[in-house]
Formats: structure tokens, sequence, C-alpha cells
């Protein structure tokens, strides 16, 4: 009986000897294989039968292969990894195929799958908790996305704007908060660089004016006033415009229901900027017309002489009655108070912004931004601070007083004071959470939209058109438009980095 047994043992370990088993994987602790026509079958422990199938662990090399009657097939695969939502592994011949697997919350794929068999012409294999997956060759098309994918700076270019990374040609961005690298001391430290650059530049040109008695309508002061002019230009269109568009064409924002949002908003402000300006010179002008009724009055009920009356009826308050400054039709003057005070209000705003904006940015571009925001400022300031030194304070001596140190002063802290915000918000600031992509966006467009006004009106037309540039000579005339030319180059040279 015994020796029949032994024999019946022998018969059957030679016939199953003669059967190729492929697809062997660990179920439960048991090793289960599939038998030449698919059907599956229970091996037992693994170590209980030796078999010429190779089970492969985590720690097994890629080149893993199972035995068959024809050619070697892979049992396992490895080295696993993601590209966007996809997940590539590879054979153990080296070829990279997709494995058609989603994962679920926050649980990590595996990174290696075992068991692999083959269904007529598909592929499977299994996952360590024993579930089937199915694996497909990596198409060309998938292959060259993937291969450029690996390559990390071919074909992405990322720079910031408004604190947010806006990259080109690369993978879709994510709207989350994404954790950077930021030298806190490196910015408190060129947070007062920036406030000394912005000082520089905004006093220069009344220093020019008042220590070196530089004439306002010289050729000196006009180069800087028209390269000022170019500057605000360019920063209306090229920065603001720009940014604003940008931000309301976020994916984080969503598609939004009227494409026009960030124009609309520009030209509110440009409309706001001519409202202010318009009443308020109608209110200066009333003011002027009954002071020089009253004077005309007080002279005609007292004894006066020929001559007194012809002194008061040539004042420059009547003058401006009849012809409010000969050489701004419309009776906006180019370096009018007025106008110099709605310039300002569009360039703190963005100013604002634009001291957050480079301090959340991270490390890697960091100081990149920060050469850029001191060349803006410097131009921005002489900008501003040269219509700030033409101001015609003749008639308003409290502004005579003043204008030398708030008005200046405002556009030298603006800057450094959204830096120390910045600074203040650093581990939470998301430039790509919806509510900050529309603050941003719409202050970006407020601003665009009265620095243009200021630009277009009181600064270009109101020097080229109605101001000493009508009838310059030509060589001041050429002097004035290189440097008009100059300033939208320069700045708008630097909206490519900021």
């Amino acid at each position: 009986m015994f020796i029949r047994t032994v024999l019946v043992a022998i018969l059957a370990l030679d016939i199953k000897a003669q059967i190729t088993l492929t697809g062997c994987h660990l179920h439960d602790g048991q090793e289960v294989c599939l038998l030449p026509g698919g059907a599956e079958t229970t091996i037992g422990s693994p170590d209980g039968v030796a078999l010429e199938t190779t089970i492969p662990t985590s720690t097994a090399p890629p080149t893993v292969a199972a035995s068959t009657t024809t050619s070697a097939q892979t049992t396992a695969i490895t080295g696993c990894h993601m590209h966007e939502t996809t997940q590539f592994c590879v054979k153990g011949n080296g070829e990279e195929v997709r494995v058609l697997v989603t994962a679920t919350g926050n649980t990590p794929l595996p990174t290696a799958y075992t068991g692999c068999h083959s269904r007529d012409t598909e592929m499977f294999c299994m996952t360590p908790d024993g579930q089937e997956v199915e694996v497909v060759a990596e198409s060309a098309e998938a292959s060259d996305e993937h291969s450029e994918h690996s390559e990390h700076s071919d074909g992405e270019n990322c720079h910031f704007h408004a604190g947010v990374e806006h990259c080109v040609g690369g993978s879709t961005a994510s709207c989350e908060r994404k954790e950077r690298d930021y030298n806190i001391n490196l910015r408190v430290g060129l947070l007062f660089v920036i406030l000394a650059t912005s000082g520089f530049a905004v006093y220069a040109p009344m220093l020019l004016k008042k220590l070196l008695k530089v004439d306002v309508s010289g050729m000196i002061f006009t180069i800087i006033k028209q390269f000022g002019t170019g500057v605000i230009i360019a920063t209306g269109f090229v920065h603001l415009l720009t940014h604003a568009e940008l931000m309301f064409g976020n994916e984080c924002l969503g598609e939004l229901k009227y494409e026009a949002t960030a124009t609309s908003i520009a030209m509110a402000g440009a409309f706001l900027a001519f409202l202010v300006d318009y009443v308020s010179h109608r209110l200066a002008h009333w003011r002027r017309s009954k002071t020089t009724v009253s004077e005309i009055e007080h002279h005609d009920s007292a004894p006066g002489t020929p001559d007194k009356m012809e002194g008061i009826l040539s004042s420059p308050p009547l003058a401006n009655i009849s012809n409010h400054h000969h050489n701004h039709a419309f009776g906006t003057p180019a370096n009018d108070a007025t106008s110099v005070l709605v310039l300002e209000a569009g360039i703190i705003f963005h100013s604002l912004l634009l001291g957050i904006t480079l301090v959340v940015a991270g490390d890697s571009v960091f100081i990149t931004l920060f050469v850029v925001v001191v060349f803006h400022q410097m131009f921005e300031g002489l900008a501003l601070g040269a219509r700030i030194a033409a101001i015609d304070t003749t008639t308003s001596s409290r502004l005579r007083n003043t204008k030398f140190l708030f008005l200046p002063l405002a556009f030298a802290l603006v800057t450094p004071t959204g830096m120390a915000i910045g600074i203040g918000v650093l581990n939470t600031f998301n430039g790509n959470d919806p509510s900050t992509i529309v603050a941003l966006g719409t202050l970006d467009s407020l601003s665009a939209g009265i620095l243009l006004w200021v630009g277009f009106v009181d600064m270009w037309a109101g020097d080229w058109l109605f101001g000493d540039l009508r009838e310059a000579s030509l060589l001041k005339t050429l002097g004035a438009l290189i440097a008009l030319i100059t300033g939208m180059i320069l700045m708008g040279l630097l909206g490519k980095w900021a």
C-alpha cells in the first residue's frame, strides 16, 4: 500500500512537471498560478513546492521572468511612478507601460505589481492586496509627453505674476498653496534697499530744481518728464493691464461669464480719474472766478487810480478766467496738482501690490524679481518726482510747503509697506485662491485705468498737444521724443519678469 502511494505521488509530480504555470502570485498566504488555459490553480504555501516560476518581491530586480514554452514573460512590473494622474511602470525587458489604476483617497499607489499574466492580447497584474489591474503599452504620444516631463526644465518657462507662478509649456498648475523656501532675513534687509531706492528716485527731480536751480521747462527736466511719461504708459499697459488679464484668466478662478472683465474695470478706473480731474478743475475755476470778482468789486467801491485797476484786470486770476493757461487749451495743465494727485493714487495702488507679491515669490526667483522691482521703482520715482517738482504752487502756499514732503514720501513708503505686509502673510498667502485672484485682478485693472488716463491726457497730450512741446525747438522735441520712447521700451522690457 505504501509503495502504491509513493508511485502515485511520483507519477503526479511527473505529470505536473510537464505543465508550465504562469502568473504566479500570493493571495491570502497561498500561492496561486495560472494553468495554460488561463484557469487559476492554488499550489499551496510558497515554501511547499519548488516551481519553475519565481515569485518576485518588492526587493527583486525588475528583470524577473517566468519560463514559458515559447518565450520569456514578465511576471512583475517595478519602478512605478506618476506622471500627472497616470502611473507608469517598467517591465522586465525595460519597456515602460501604463497601469490603468486610480488612487483612492490619500492612499499612495503601489510601486510594484506582481503576478502579471495575459488574457488574449491584454495584460493584467496583481496589487499587493490581491486586486487585478490592467497594464497597457505606453503609446508613442504618451512616451514623448512623459519624456518631456521627465526633463524638468525642458519646454517650461515659469515666472511670477502677483505671487502666482505662471508657467508656459508645462503641466497644469495646481490651485493649492505651494510650499516654498523663504529667506526672511534677506527680505527684511532688502525692504530697506527698496525704501532707499524709491526715496532717492522720487526726490531727485525736486533736488535738481531746488538745489541746482534747474528750470522745469528746460532740456534736462523735459527729458526726465518725458521718460516718466513713457514709463507710466508702459506700466499701465504692459504691467497692470496684462497682469489683470492673467489674473482673470487663471484656471483656478474658473471660466468668466464676461470675458472683458479686466478691461471693463480699467475703463471704470479711467472714468474715475476723469471725474476727479473734471470736478476738481471746475471747483478751482469757480473759486478763482469768485476771488477775482470779489477783488474787482472791492476796488470799485474804494477810490483807486486807473493804474491800479489796470493791474487788477491784468492779474493772473483774471487772465486764467478768459484763457485758463493758454498753453493748455482745455484748462487742465499737465503739471496741475490735481493731476499729480490722481497719478500718485494710481501708482500707490499697484506699488502696494508690488511689494506684497515680491515678498511672496519663492527664493528661486526672488533675487531676479527684486532687481526688476528696483528698476521699476527708480523709473516710476523719476516720473512722479518730475511731475511733483513741476507743480505750479504760485496760487497755493499750503501746497508749496507740503509737496516736497508728503507726496514723495507716500511713494517712497508704499512699496516697503507692501513688503512688510507680504512678510506677515508669507506662510498663508495663496495667489491661486479665487478671492485673492479677484482682489489682485481688480486692483491691477483699476490702477491701469487711472494711470492710462493720467498718462495719455494729463502727461502725454498735456505736454505735447497743449504744453511747452507744442512749439518747442527741434532739438528739444527730438530729445523729448527719444526720452518718451526709451521710457516705454525699458519699462516694457521689465514686464518680461514682473
